[in-house]
């Protein structure tokens, strides 16, 4: 059991648990039954699975895909723990990484985007990334 911010207690229980060798990380199914609290934060959760499993670095575990029981109390997800920040980054996808603090996101123009992207729609093959032929003058 561990006490939360809140008055109530929070349960983590792991099952499925699994090494994948391939991928360099541990993955197992996250269960968690809180009581007189809402919610728990991901960031809460990773600190805690970090405490259970002695995880040096926080920032290898991954968690994701929580879903509350009807009637609340209980929520299920899915916990990933790396071997290395390096092997969480190069597999986790990005947007995980944008939302564990690992990456940055890319602020890019949407509307510069979309009128390259109609252009290119007018092209077939290499002169969409090309451009149009030029015509010769004669």
């Amino acid at each position: 059991m561990v006490e939360g911010k809140g008055e109530g207690k929070i349960h983590i229980r792991t099952r499925k648990f699994m090494y994948n060798a391939l991928l360099g990380r541990k993955q197992f199914v996250i269960d968690m039954t809180h009581t007189k609290r809402g919610t728990i934060p991901k960031t809460e959760v990773r600190t805690k699975i970090a405490e259970m499993y002695k995880v040096q670095d926080e920032n290898c575990v991954s968690v994701f895909g929580f879903r509350n029981q009807f009637g609340g109390g209980k929520i299920i997800g899915f916990g990933l723990i790396y071997d290395t920040v390096a092997q969480a980054k190069k597999i986790e996808p990005q947007f995980r990484l944008i939302r564990a603090g690992l990456a940055t996101k890319k602020e890019s123009n949407r509307k510069q985007l979309k009128d390259r992207k109609n252009k290119a729609k007018k092209h077939r093959g290499l002169a969409k990334i090309r451009g149009p032929k030029k015509k010769k003058a004669q």
